[in-house]
């Protein structure tokens, strides 16, 4: 993904921050569908194998009408399905441009599988709608031999299909949503990740944990749905058959309310397995939002439990969709919490570029020493705490990484407990960066 680098652009403060509000946006539209889609493939795939294994309509007709509901139109696939991964792959490349660390990869990964798990889910969902127009043909129906044997052909042509591209399907957005995941995870623990091997990065508990509770998220949202559009299309008197009616209410309720029960534990998890570098008051407040929804959620199935109503199963839905968007919110504070320093070190990229293009290169040379002087030395010594700790304790984290001492001196941070926090120093660009180079070269002759 390195070809990227030649598009990109230095970017200001505001503009980083605009990338992160439209990155909240794009997560919005795509992880409330795709795990709709995902869930309702799950349901339908399992639904339909119990229904052939005990021959039972019920099932095998509900699992034709999840897939319809949960995927809508191909149109809507591509659009909510596709694209907003494409367009997380561009805003990645610019958050994270010049970082040692990169989700793109992964991101990649992602693209390909879910494009061809869409491929085979819709291929799937098309082929239960064929095998029951085929169904309904009998030989009293056609005319010839030649008509007969074609509508037999097509016939176990798509139930072929039906049979393996469900399940291929299911397979490949499994694989999609777990690479998604950890892409989405890698920037939220951006000081702690340290993993280098690729496969070895599916596996770590940070992301085994935001995987699996979007896993249960998305068959709690996909139940909601199915009741809401259920219940929608039995007010409007579309569905009269009151056995099934009762079927329905009575499966997509039971899995709906076990489901749900692990997703707040799952979630405390996710949010206190954060570094302490992204964890802030604005990522508990909606951590604690979404948790709260949760059981506002549990009340409604209780509801449903008891007595079926349109409402309540409206209610339901709305209430999990808005606690995943806390959640996402929540993850994403945490994402440029935790990257605010390479967010800063952009941010001084794009000063020093703009000044090119004014004109203003020509630089005046900075006397670091003396700068130092006057904004440090009253706060800090070399080897004796003050105000702040002492230089020789707190830059060897900083030695060959010299851009994130010069975004910390810009957009300074409560780091220490033992200290209070650092005041910004109201330093221009050119400025942070003659101050961090002297700081790191004068630590380099004292440790010599």
């Amino acid at each position: 993904m390195e070809f990227l680098n030649n598009f990109i652009l230095p970017q200001s403060a505001e503009h980083i921050e605009l990338l992160h509000y439209m990155l909240i946006l794009v997560l919005f539209l795509f992880i409330p569908f795709i795990s709709i889609v995902f869930g309702g493939s799950l349901y339908s795939v399992i639904y339909r194998r119990r229904g052939e294994k005990i021959n039972d309509g019920y099932y095998l007709r509900l699992a034709k009408e999840i897939i319809e509901i949960t995927t809508i139109n191909k149109s809507v696939g591509v659009i909510l399905g596709i694209v907003p991964i494409f367009t997380a792959i561009l805003i990645y490349s610019q958050l994270l441009h010049d970082s040692q660390i990169t989700n793109l990869n992964y991101l990649l990964f992602a693209f390909v599988f879910v494009s061809i798990a869409l491929v085979f889910i819709y291929s799937y969902r098309y082929s239960l709608s064929f095998n029951r127009i085929f169904n309904s043909f009998s030989e009293k129906d056609t005319v010839t031999t030649d008509v007969i044997d074609d509508v037999y052909k097509l016939s176990d042509e798509s139930e072929r299909i039906s049979k393996k591209a469900g399940i291929y399907g299911l397979i490949f957005l499994f694989l999609g949503l777990w690479f998604f995941v950890t892409a989405l995870t890698i920037p939220t623990i951006y000081s702690d990740w340290k993993i280098e091997d690729f496969i070895a990065g599916l596996f770590s508990g940070n992301v085994l944990a935001r995987f699996a509770l979007y896993i249960f998220f998305a068959v709690a949202l996909t139940g909601g749905m199915i009741l809401f559009t259920f219940l929608e299309e039995e007010k409007k008197i579309r569905v009269i058959d009151k056995d099934y009616s009762n079927f329905v209410k009575q499966k997509i309720v039971r899995v709906t309310f076990i489901v749900t029960f692990f997703i707040p534990l799952l979630l405390v998890i996710c949010t206190f397995g954060l570094p302490e570098s992204s964890l802030t008051g604005t990522v508990f407040f909606y951590a604690i939002i979404s948790i709260i929804l949760l059981f506002l959620g549990y009340h409604f199935l209780y509801l449903l439990s008891k007595e079926i109503k349109g409402t309540v199963a409206a209610l339901l839905l709305l209430t999990l969709i808005f606690s995943i968007a806390s959640f996402i919110i929540s993850d994403q504070k945490a994402m440029a919490t935790a990257t605010k320093f390479h967010s800063a070190s952009l941010s001084a990229q794009f000063d020093e570029y703009f000044a090119e293009l004014k004109g203003d290169g020509m630089t005046v040379e900075i006397n670091a020493a003396e700068l130092y002087q006057v904004k440090c030395a009253s706060c800090h010594k070399w080897d004796q705490k003050l105000v702040g700790p002492p230089h020789l304790e707190v830059l060897p984290k900083y030695v060959g990484n010299e851009a994130q001492l010069e975004a910390f001196i810009r957009n300074p941070s409560k780091v220490n407990p033992e200290y209070p926090s650092m005041p910004n120093p109201g330093l221009k660009p050119n400025e942070a960066s003659a101050l961090a180079t002297y700081l790191l070269e004068t630590y380099n002759e004292k440790v010599q």
